[in-house]
């Protein structure tokens, strides 16, 4: 396997590669590979974090102690990936670090859950991107400070050779919506050679816009379908995302404790489909809901015509992926919760799962996250009695 790619920051041409001498132990409850080749390749952030539990959330000017702390690796991609190869899929990951102690840290961690870390690239006399992620023990959320990389990464980082090199055997392939510049290269090319698309929609980005354009999967921060669309609710824009990207297959909205909203685009359209609006769909499917039901669940519309006034009709199916009743005492960290949805969406794409088992399956892998501290220790493996009803 190719090493880390080494790149010298004051002089991009002389970027070569160099063998390390890192001696990883793989982790012994790590899944064993699929039966078939499920290569998926990443472009994105990979990071260190830097995570403290406080009581409650400091006022300014206040002193106070942590009640834990952890060092780990982060970064939406890093994250996502590392969930996808615990699950049992072989990624890769485009990305790029210094060579300063959190760097190395960074690639040994991936190294050891099984992610691929060829093309990364290894910058010299530079800084790897760190986070400070303050865990509030009292309302269960975090508050993360990010201090970037310096430099960021450029297409120019890596040559072309090397970078299509990386589609080899990849089925699926995944920006987390940073690294645009080198992302819409490697999206344009997925595109040309017909590999689908997942693009994570986090908050609106400079490139952002063209690289969903690209895509065949969307999936959706609570807040930025509204703000991309400025449609009046969260159904009615991702009714505007379909009708805005053309070639998106499904567009999902996670939601935090009240799971997620997925549109998916039908294919086949007849004239004697109900035309229904969007909002008095999803409240129906609310109202079909089992609040006693503690796991994951998913309730679906038939294939209707879905429509949203001022903005237009688009024929799909509504799904709502209900999120497992967490007990107060055992969510610890909802650090990286989006990043373990989107790379059990991966997996779930990869699997061929339908949208009523792809839901519950993402939904579940989020809580066993939200167990433990930081975004990489809950992850589950492939193997965890918690995900059999899913993937049985």
């Amino acid at each position: 396997m190719l090493r880390p790619l080494y790149l010298d920051a004051s002089n991009a041409d002389s970027m070569m590669l160099r063998s390390r001498n890192f001696r990883v132990k793989m982790s012994s409850d790590a899944p064993s590979p699929l039966t078939e080749s499920h290569v998926v390749l990443g472009c994105g952030m990979t990071t260190i974090d830097f995570l403290a539990t406080v009581d409650a959330y400091p006022k300014p000017d206040d002193k106070v102690r942590t009640t834990s702390f952890k060092i780990q690796g982060g970064g939406n991609a890093a994250n996502a990936l590392t969930c996808a190869a615990r699950l049992g899929l072989k990624p890769k990951l485009i990305s790029k670090v210094s060579d300063d102690a959190q760097g190395e840290g960074i690639l040994k961690e991936l190294e050891a859950d099984g992610v691929d870390t060829s093309f990364l690239v290894v910058s010299k006399d530079a800084s790897s991107t760190i986070s400070y992620v303050l865990v509030d023990n009292q309302t269960k959320t975090r508050t993360c400070i990010s201090t970037l990389g310096d430099p960021p990464m450029m297409p120019t980082d890596l040559s072309q050779s090397i970078l299509l090199s990386a589609f080899d055997e990849a089925r699926l392939v995944y920006f987390d919506g940073t690294s645009t510049e080198t992302a819409l290269f490697l999206a344009q090319e997925a595109a040309r050679n017909n590999i689908p698309i997942l693009v994570e929609a986090e908050s609106e980005k400079e490139g952002l816009d063209e690289l969903l354009g690209l895509a065949d999967y969307v999936v959706c921060s609570t807040r930025f379908p509204q703000a991309w669309t400025q449609a009046p609710s969260i159904p009615s824009a991702l009714v505007s995302v379909l009708l805005r990207l053309p070639n998106i297959k499904f567009v999902i909205v996670t939601l935090g404790e009240d799971g997620c909203i997925m549109l998916e685009r039908s294919i086949t359209e007849s004239s004697d489909i109900e035309e229904r609006d969007v909002d008095n769909v999803i409240e129906s499917l609310y109202r079909e809901k089992d609040d006693s039901l503690i796991i994951p669940t998913c309730i679906s519309s038939t294939v209707t015509k879905l429509r949203t006034e001022g903005i237009g009709t688009v024929c799909g199916r509504l799904f709502v992926g209900t999120a497992e009743k967490i007990p107060a005492w055992e969510l610890i960290d909802t650090t990286g919760a989006g990043d373990a949805f989107i790379g059990a969406i991966l997996y779930a794409i990869c699997a061929n799962m339908s949208p009523e088992k792809m839901l519950p399956f993402a939904c579940q892998v989020v809580a066993a996250k939200c167990r433990a501290l930081g975004a990489r220790t809950g992850l589950p493996h492939h193997n965890d009695p918690r995900l059999a009803p899913f993937i049985s």
